[in-house]
């Protein structure tokens, strides 16, 4: 049975929560002086169990101390911590305050305020020490300014059960105004800043900028503490440690000033805190110890260890077997030493599982950019999914793609894990070193929801993988021209022919819920109606239940 609720992300926080303190919340929305003053609204982020990472942004000025208050009520009656941070055009007039020596698992308010005006209020809370009964975490990705409102983002501020978003990447994207979802963004007034793709810092900033005047990402970061990683839009699509898919040097000049450029842009706008000693911003992973109930890592996968993409192009002409194909398979895409991962993500990897071992902990997640189940393309055309193209006088491309991939049985996309089996069977070793078998990845950039159980090549489980839609980005099977019924197929299609794909979802946009205590975990696939108008309602297409056996994590629908 489904809930279902209308909304529109006018309404406040207050009355939307079985929480006290949170229906007290204030509006997001600013108002007045506020308004312009505090027009990217405030955000917390990046939190351990005594500091968090509290952020907004001043509009309007040439520079200025900021001050900042935290407190332990909405009110601010109960003054715990005051401080001026300095801001100017050299850091793009963000604020980003690192609030220290607070208590773990607090809960805290807090506003920033400039030549005499008040930001909105946001709240947050730090990590949880020692004995913790339950967990919520929103599984947030692939918010497209272009193609809509986030309107996902404005629901998981108001669910009452989640306490922190993981927010996998493509947070924003780099296209140009006339790139993709311009005739969307044309007709709800979305197009992007600045119109050309974004290359230089000032071109990352604008975009940062444009993405947190929506009221639903305002919303969403006034109320949950964030805890993020990237995957490839936040600087070009599909990077690697050399280049990137989206990068023309001839163009578009030097790839590492761009990324370098991108990075600190993202630095600046983000709640997220500075790289510690002997580490640079380029390697953005995190270690998140939920008491004795959970430890999160987050990966990167983009620009410290990932060699360079597969492309299939090359080899459609070439390949006229299954052994030829297998031979792709093998010399390219399995190909040993094509890394994914650095060495001190690996390290810290280890240290965390055996840190979660030691603890006592159930639970062992990763915050995965993109997907790891092994997904190969069914053969749709031999099972009357879509007629076949070369029996069509205008097929469509994306179909065209579907029937070569499907006809030699290959993996959807060399971008994800499907194309770095070496890197994904390294990790999957190193887990087992750890004597971890129980992993549960919580992932974006597919643009779909997932219910994959998980294995290594040797058939060995290893977990699970939970992946989220986009909060606007379309589904691939629609956005690629197949109509909602045929799509639907196309995931019916893909479940039946990959062991590790259970379900499978393309037609939505929304997020994952994931609720977890000692006993269980509970994960609900949340969507939004429409991502056309700000007015929504919201309802659960798919429930699942995950619990531990004796040798591995089993996962149920419910």
């Amino acid at each position: 049975m489904t809930r279902s609720f209308s909304m529109t992300r006018r309404t406040t926080l207050a009355g939307l929560s079985t929480a006290a303190a949170l229906a007290a919340l204030p509006a997001f929305a600013a108002s007045g002086p506020a308004r312009e003053m505090f027009r990217h609204g405030v955000a917390s982020g990046d939190p351990d169990a005594t500091s968090v990472v509290l952020w907004t942004r001043v509009s309007g000025v040439e520079s200025l101390d900021v001050e900042w208050e935290l407190a332990t009520d909405p009110a601010f009656g109960k003054l715990i911590q005051t401080g001026r941070f300095a801001t100017g055009p050299e850091r793009d007039f963000t604020v980003k305050v690192l609030a220290e020596g607070l208590r773990p698992g607090g809960h805290y308010y807090y506003r920033f305020r400039a030549n005499g005006v008040n930001s909105p209020v946001g709240r947050t809370r730090t990590l949880p020490v020692g004995k913790l009964e339950r967990l919520g975490i929103a599984l947030a990705s692939c918010s497209n300014y272009a193609f809509g409102y986030f309107n996902a983002y404005d629901a998981i501020a108001r669910d009452p059960v989640i306490d922190f978003v993981l927010h996998t990447g493509d947070y924003i994207y780099e296209y140009g105004a006339a790139g993709w979802g311009s005739e969307t963004a044309r007709k709800l007034g979305r197009v992007h800043e600045p119109a050309n793709e974004i290359v230089s810092l000032a071109d990352y900033r604008t975009r940062h900028a444009q993405y947190k005047t929506d009221a639903g990402a305002q919303a969403m970061h006034a109320a949950k503490p964030l805890l993020a990683c990237w995957d490839d839009h936040e600087s070009a699509n599909n990077p690697w440690v050399g280049g990137a898919q989206n990068h023309q040097p001839e163009t578009e000049g030097d790839w590492q000033d761009r990324r370098n450029a991108s990075i600190q842009a993202y630095f600046e706008w983000m709640p997220v805190r500075e790289p510690g000693p002997g580490r640079t911003r380029a390697q953005f992973w995190r270690t998140y110890v939920f008491g004795d109930l959970a430890t999160l890592s987050t990966l990167e996968t983009r620009h410290t260890a990932r060699a360079l993409q597969v492309d299939y192009e090359p080899y459609r002409k070439s390949i006229a077997s299954f052994a030829d194909a297998a031979r792709m398979e093998r010399e390219a895409l399995g190909a040993p030493g094509r890394t994914m991962l650095a060495p001190e993500l690996e390290a810290d990897l280890s240290a965390a599982w055996q840190n979660s071992k030691r603890l006592n902990q159930p639970w062992r997640l990763i915050g995965n950019p993109m997907p790891i189940a092994r997904t190969r393309v069914p053969d749709v055309v031999s099972l009357g999914v879509i007629p076949d193209p070369a029996k069509q006088a205008k097929p469509l491309p994306a179909a065209q793609d579907l029937a070569w991939k499907g006809k030699w049985n290959l993996p959807f996309y060399p971008d994800t894990w499907d194309g770095y089996e070496w890197a994904r069977e390294r990790l999957y070793s190193q887990a087992r070193t750890a004597g971890v078998n129980d992993l549960v990845f919580l992932t974006g950039d597919s643009h779909s929801f997932w219910a994959n159980r998980l294995a290594d090549a040797a058939g060995q489980p290893m977990g699970v993988e939970l992946g989220t839609a986009g909060i606007t980005s379309p589904g691939d099977f629609v956005e690629s021209g197949f109509d909602p019924v045929t799509a639907a197929k196309l995931d019916q299609a893909f479940a039946e022919h990959n062991p590790e794909v259970v379900w499978t979802d393309n037609l939505h946009q929304g997020y994952v819920r994931l609720v977890l205590t000692h006993g269980q975990g509970r994960a609900s696939f949340v969507v939004v109606n429409t991502i056309t108008s700000p007015v929504y309602s919201t309802r659960v297409i798919s429930r699942w239940s995950l619990r531990k056996s004796a040798d591995e994590l089993l996962m149920e629908r419910v």
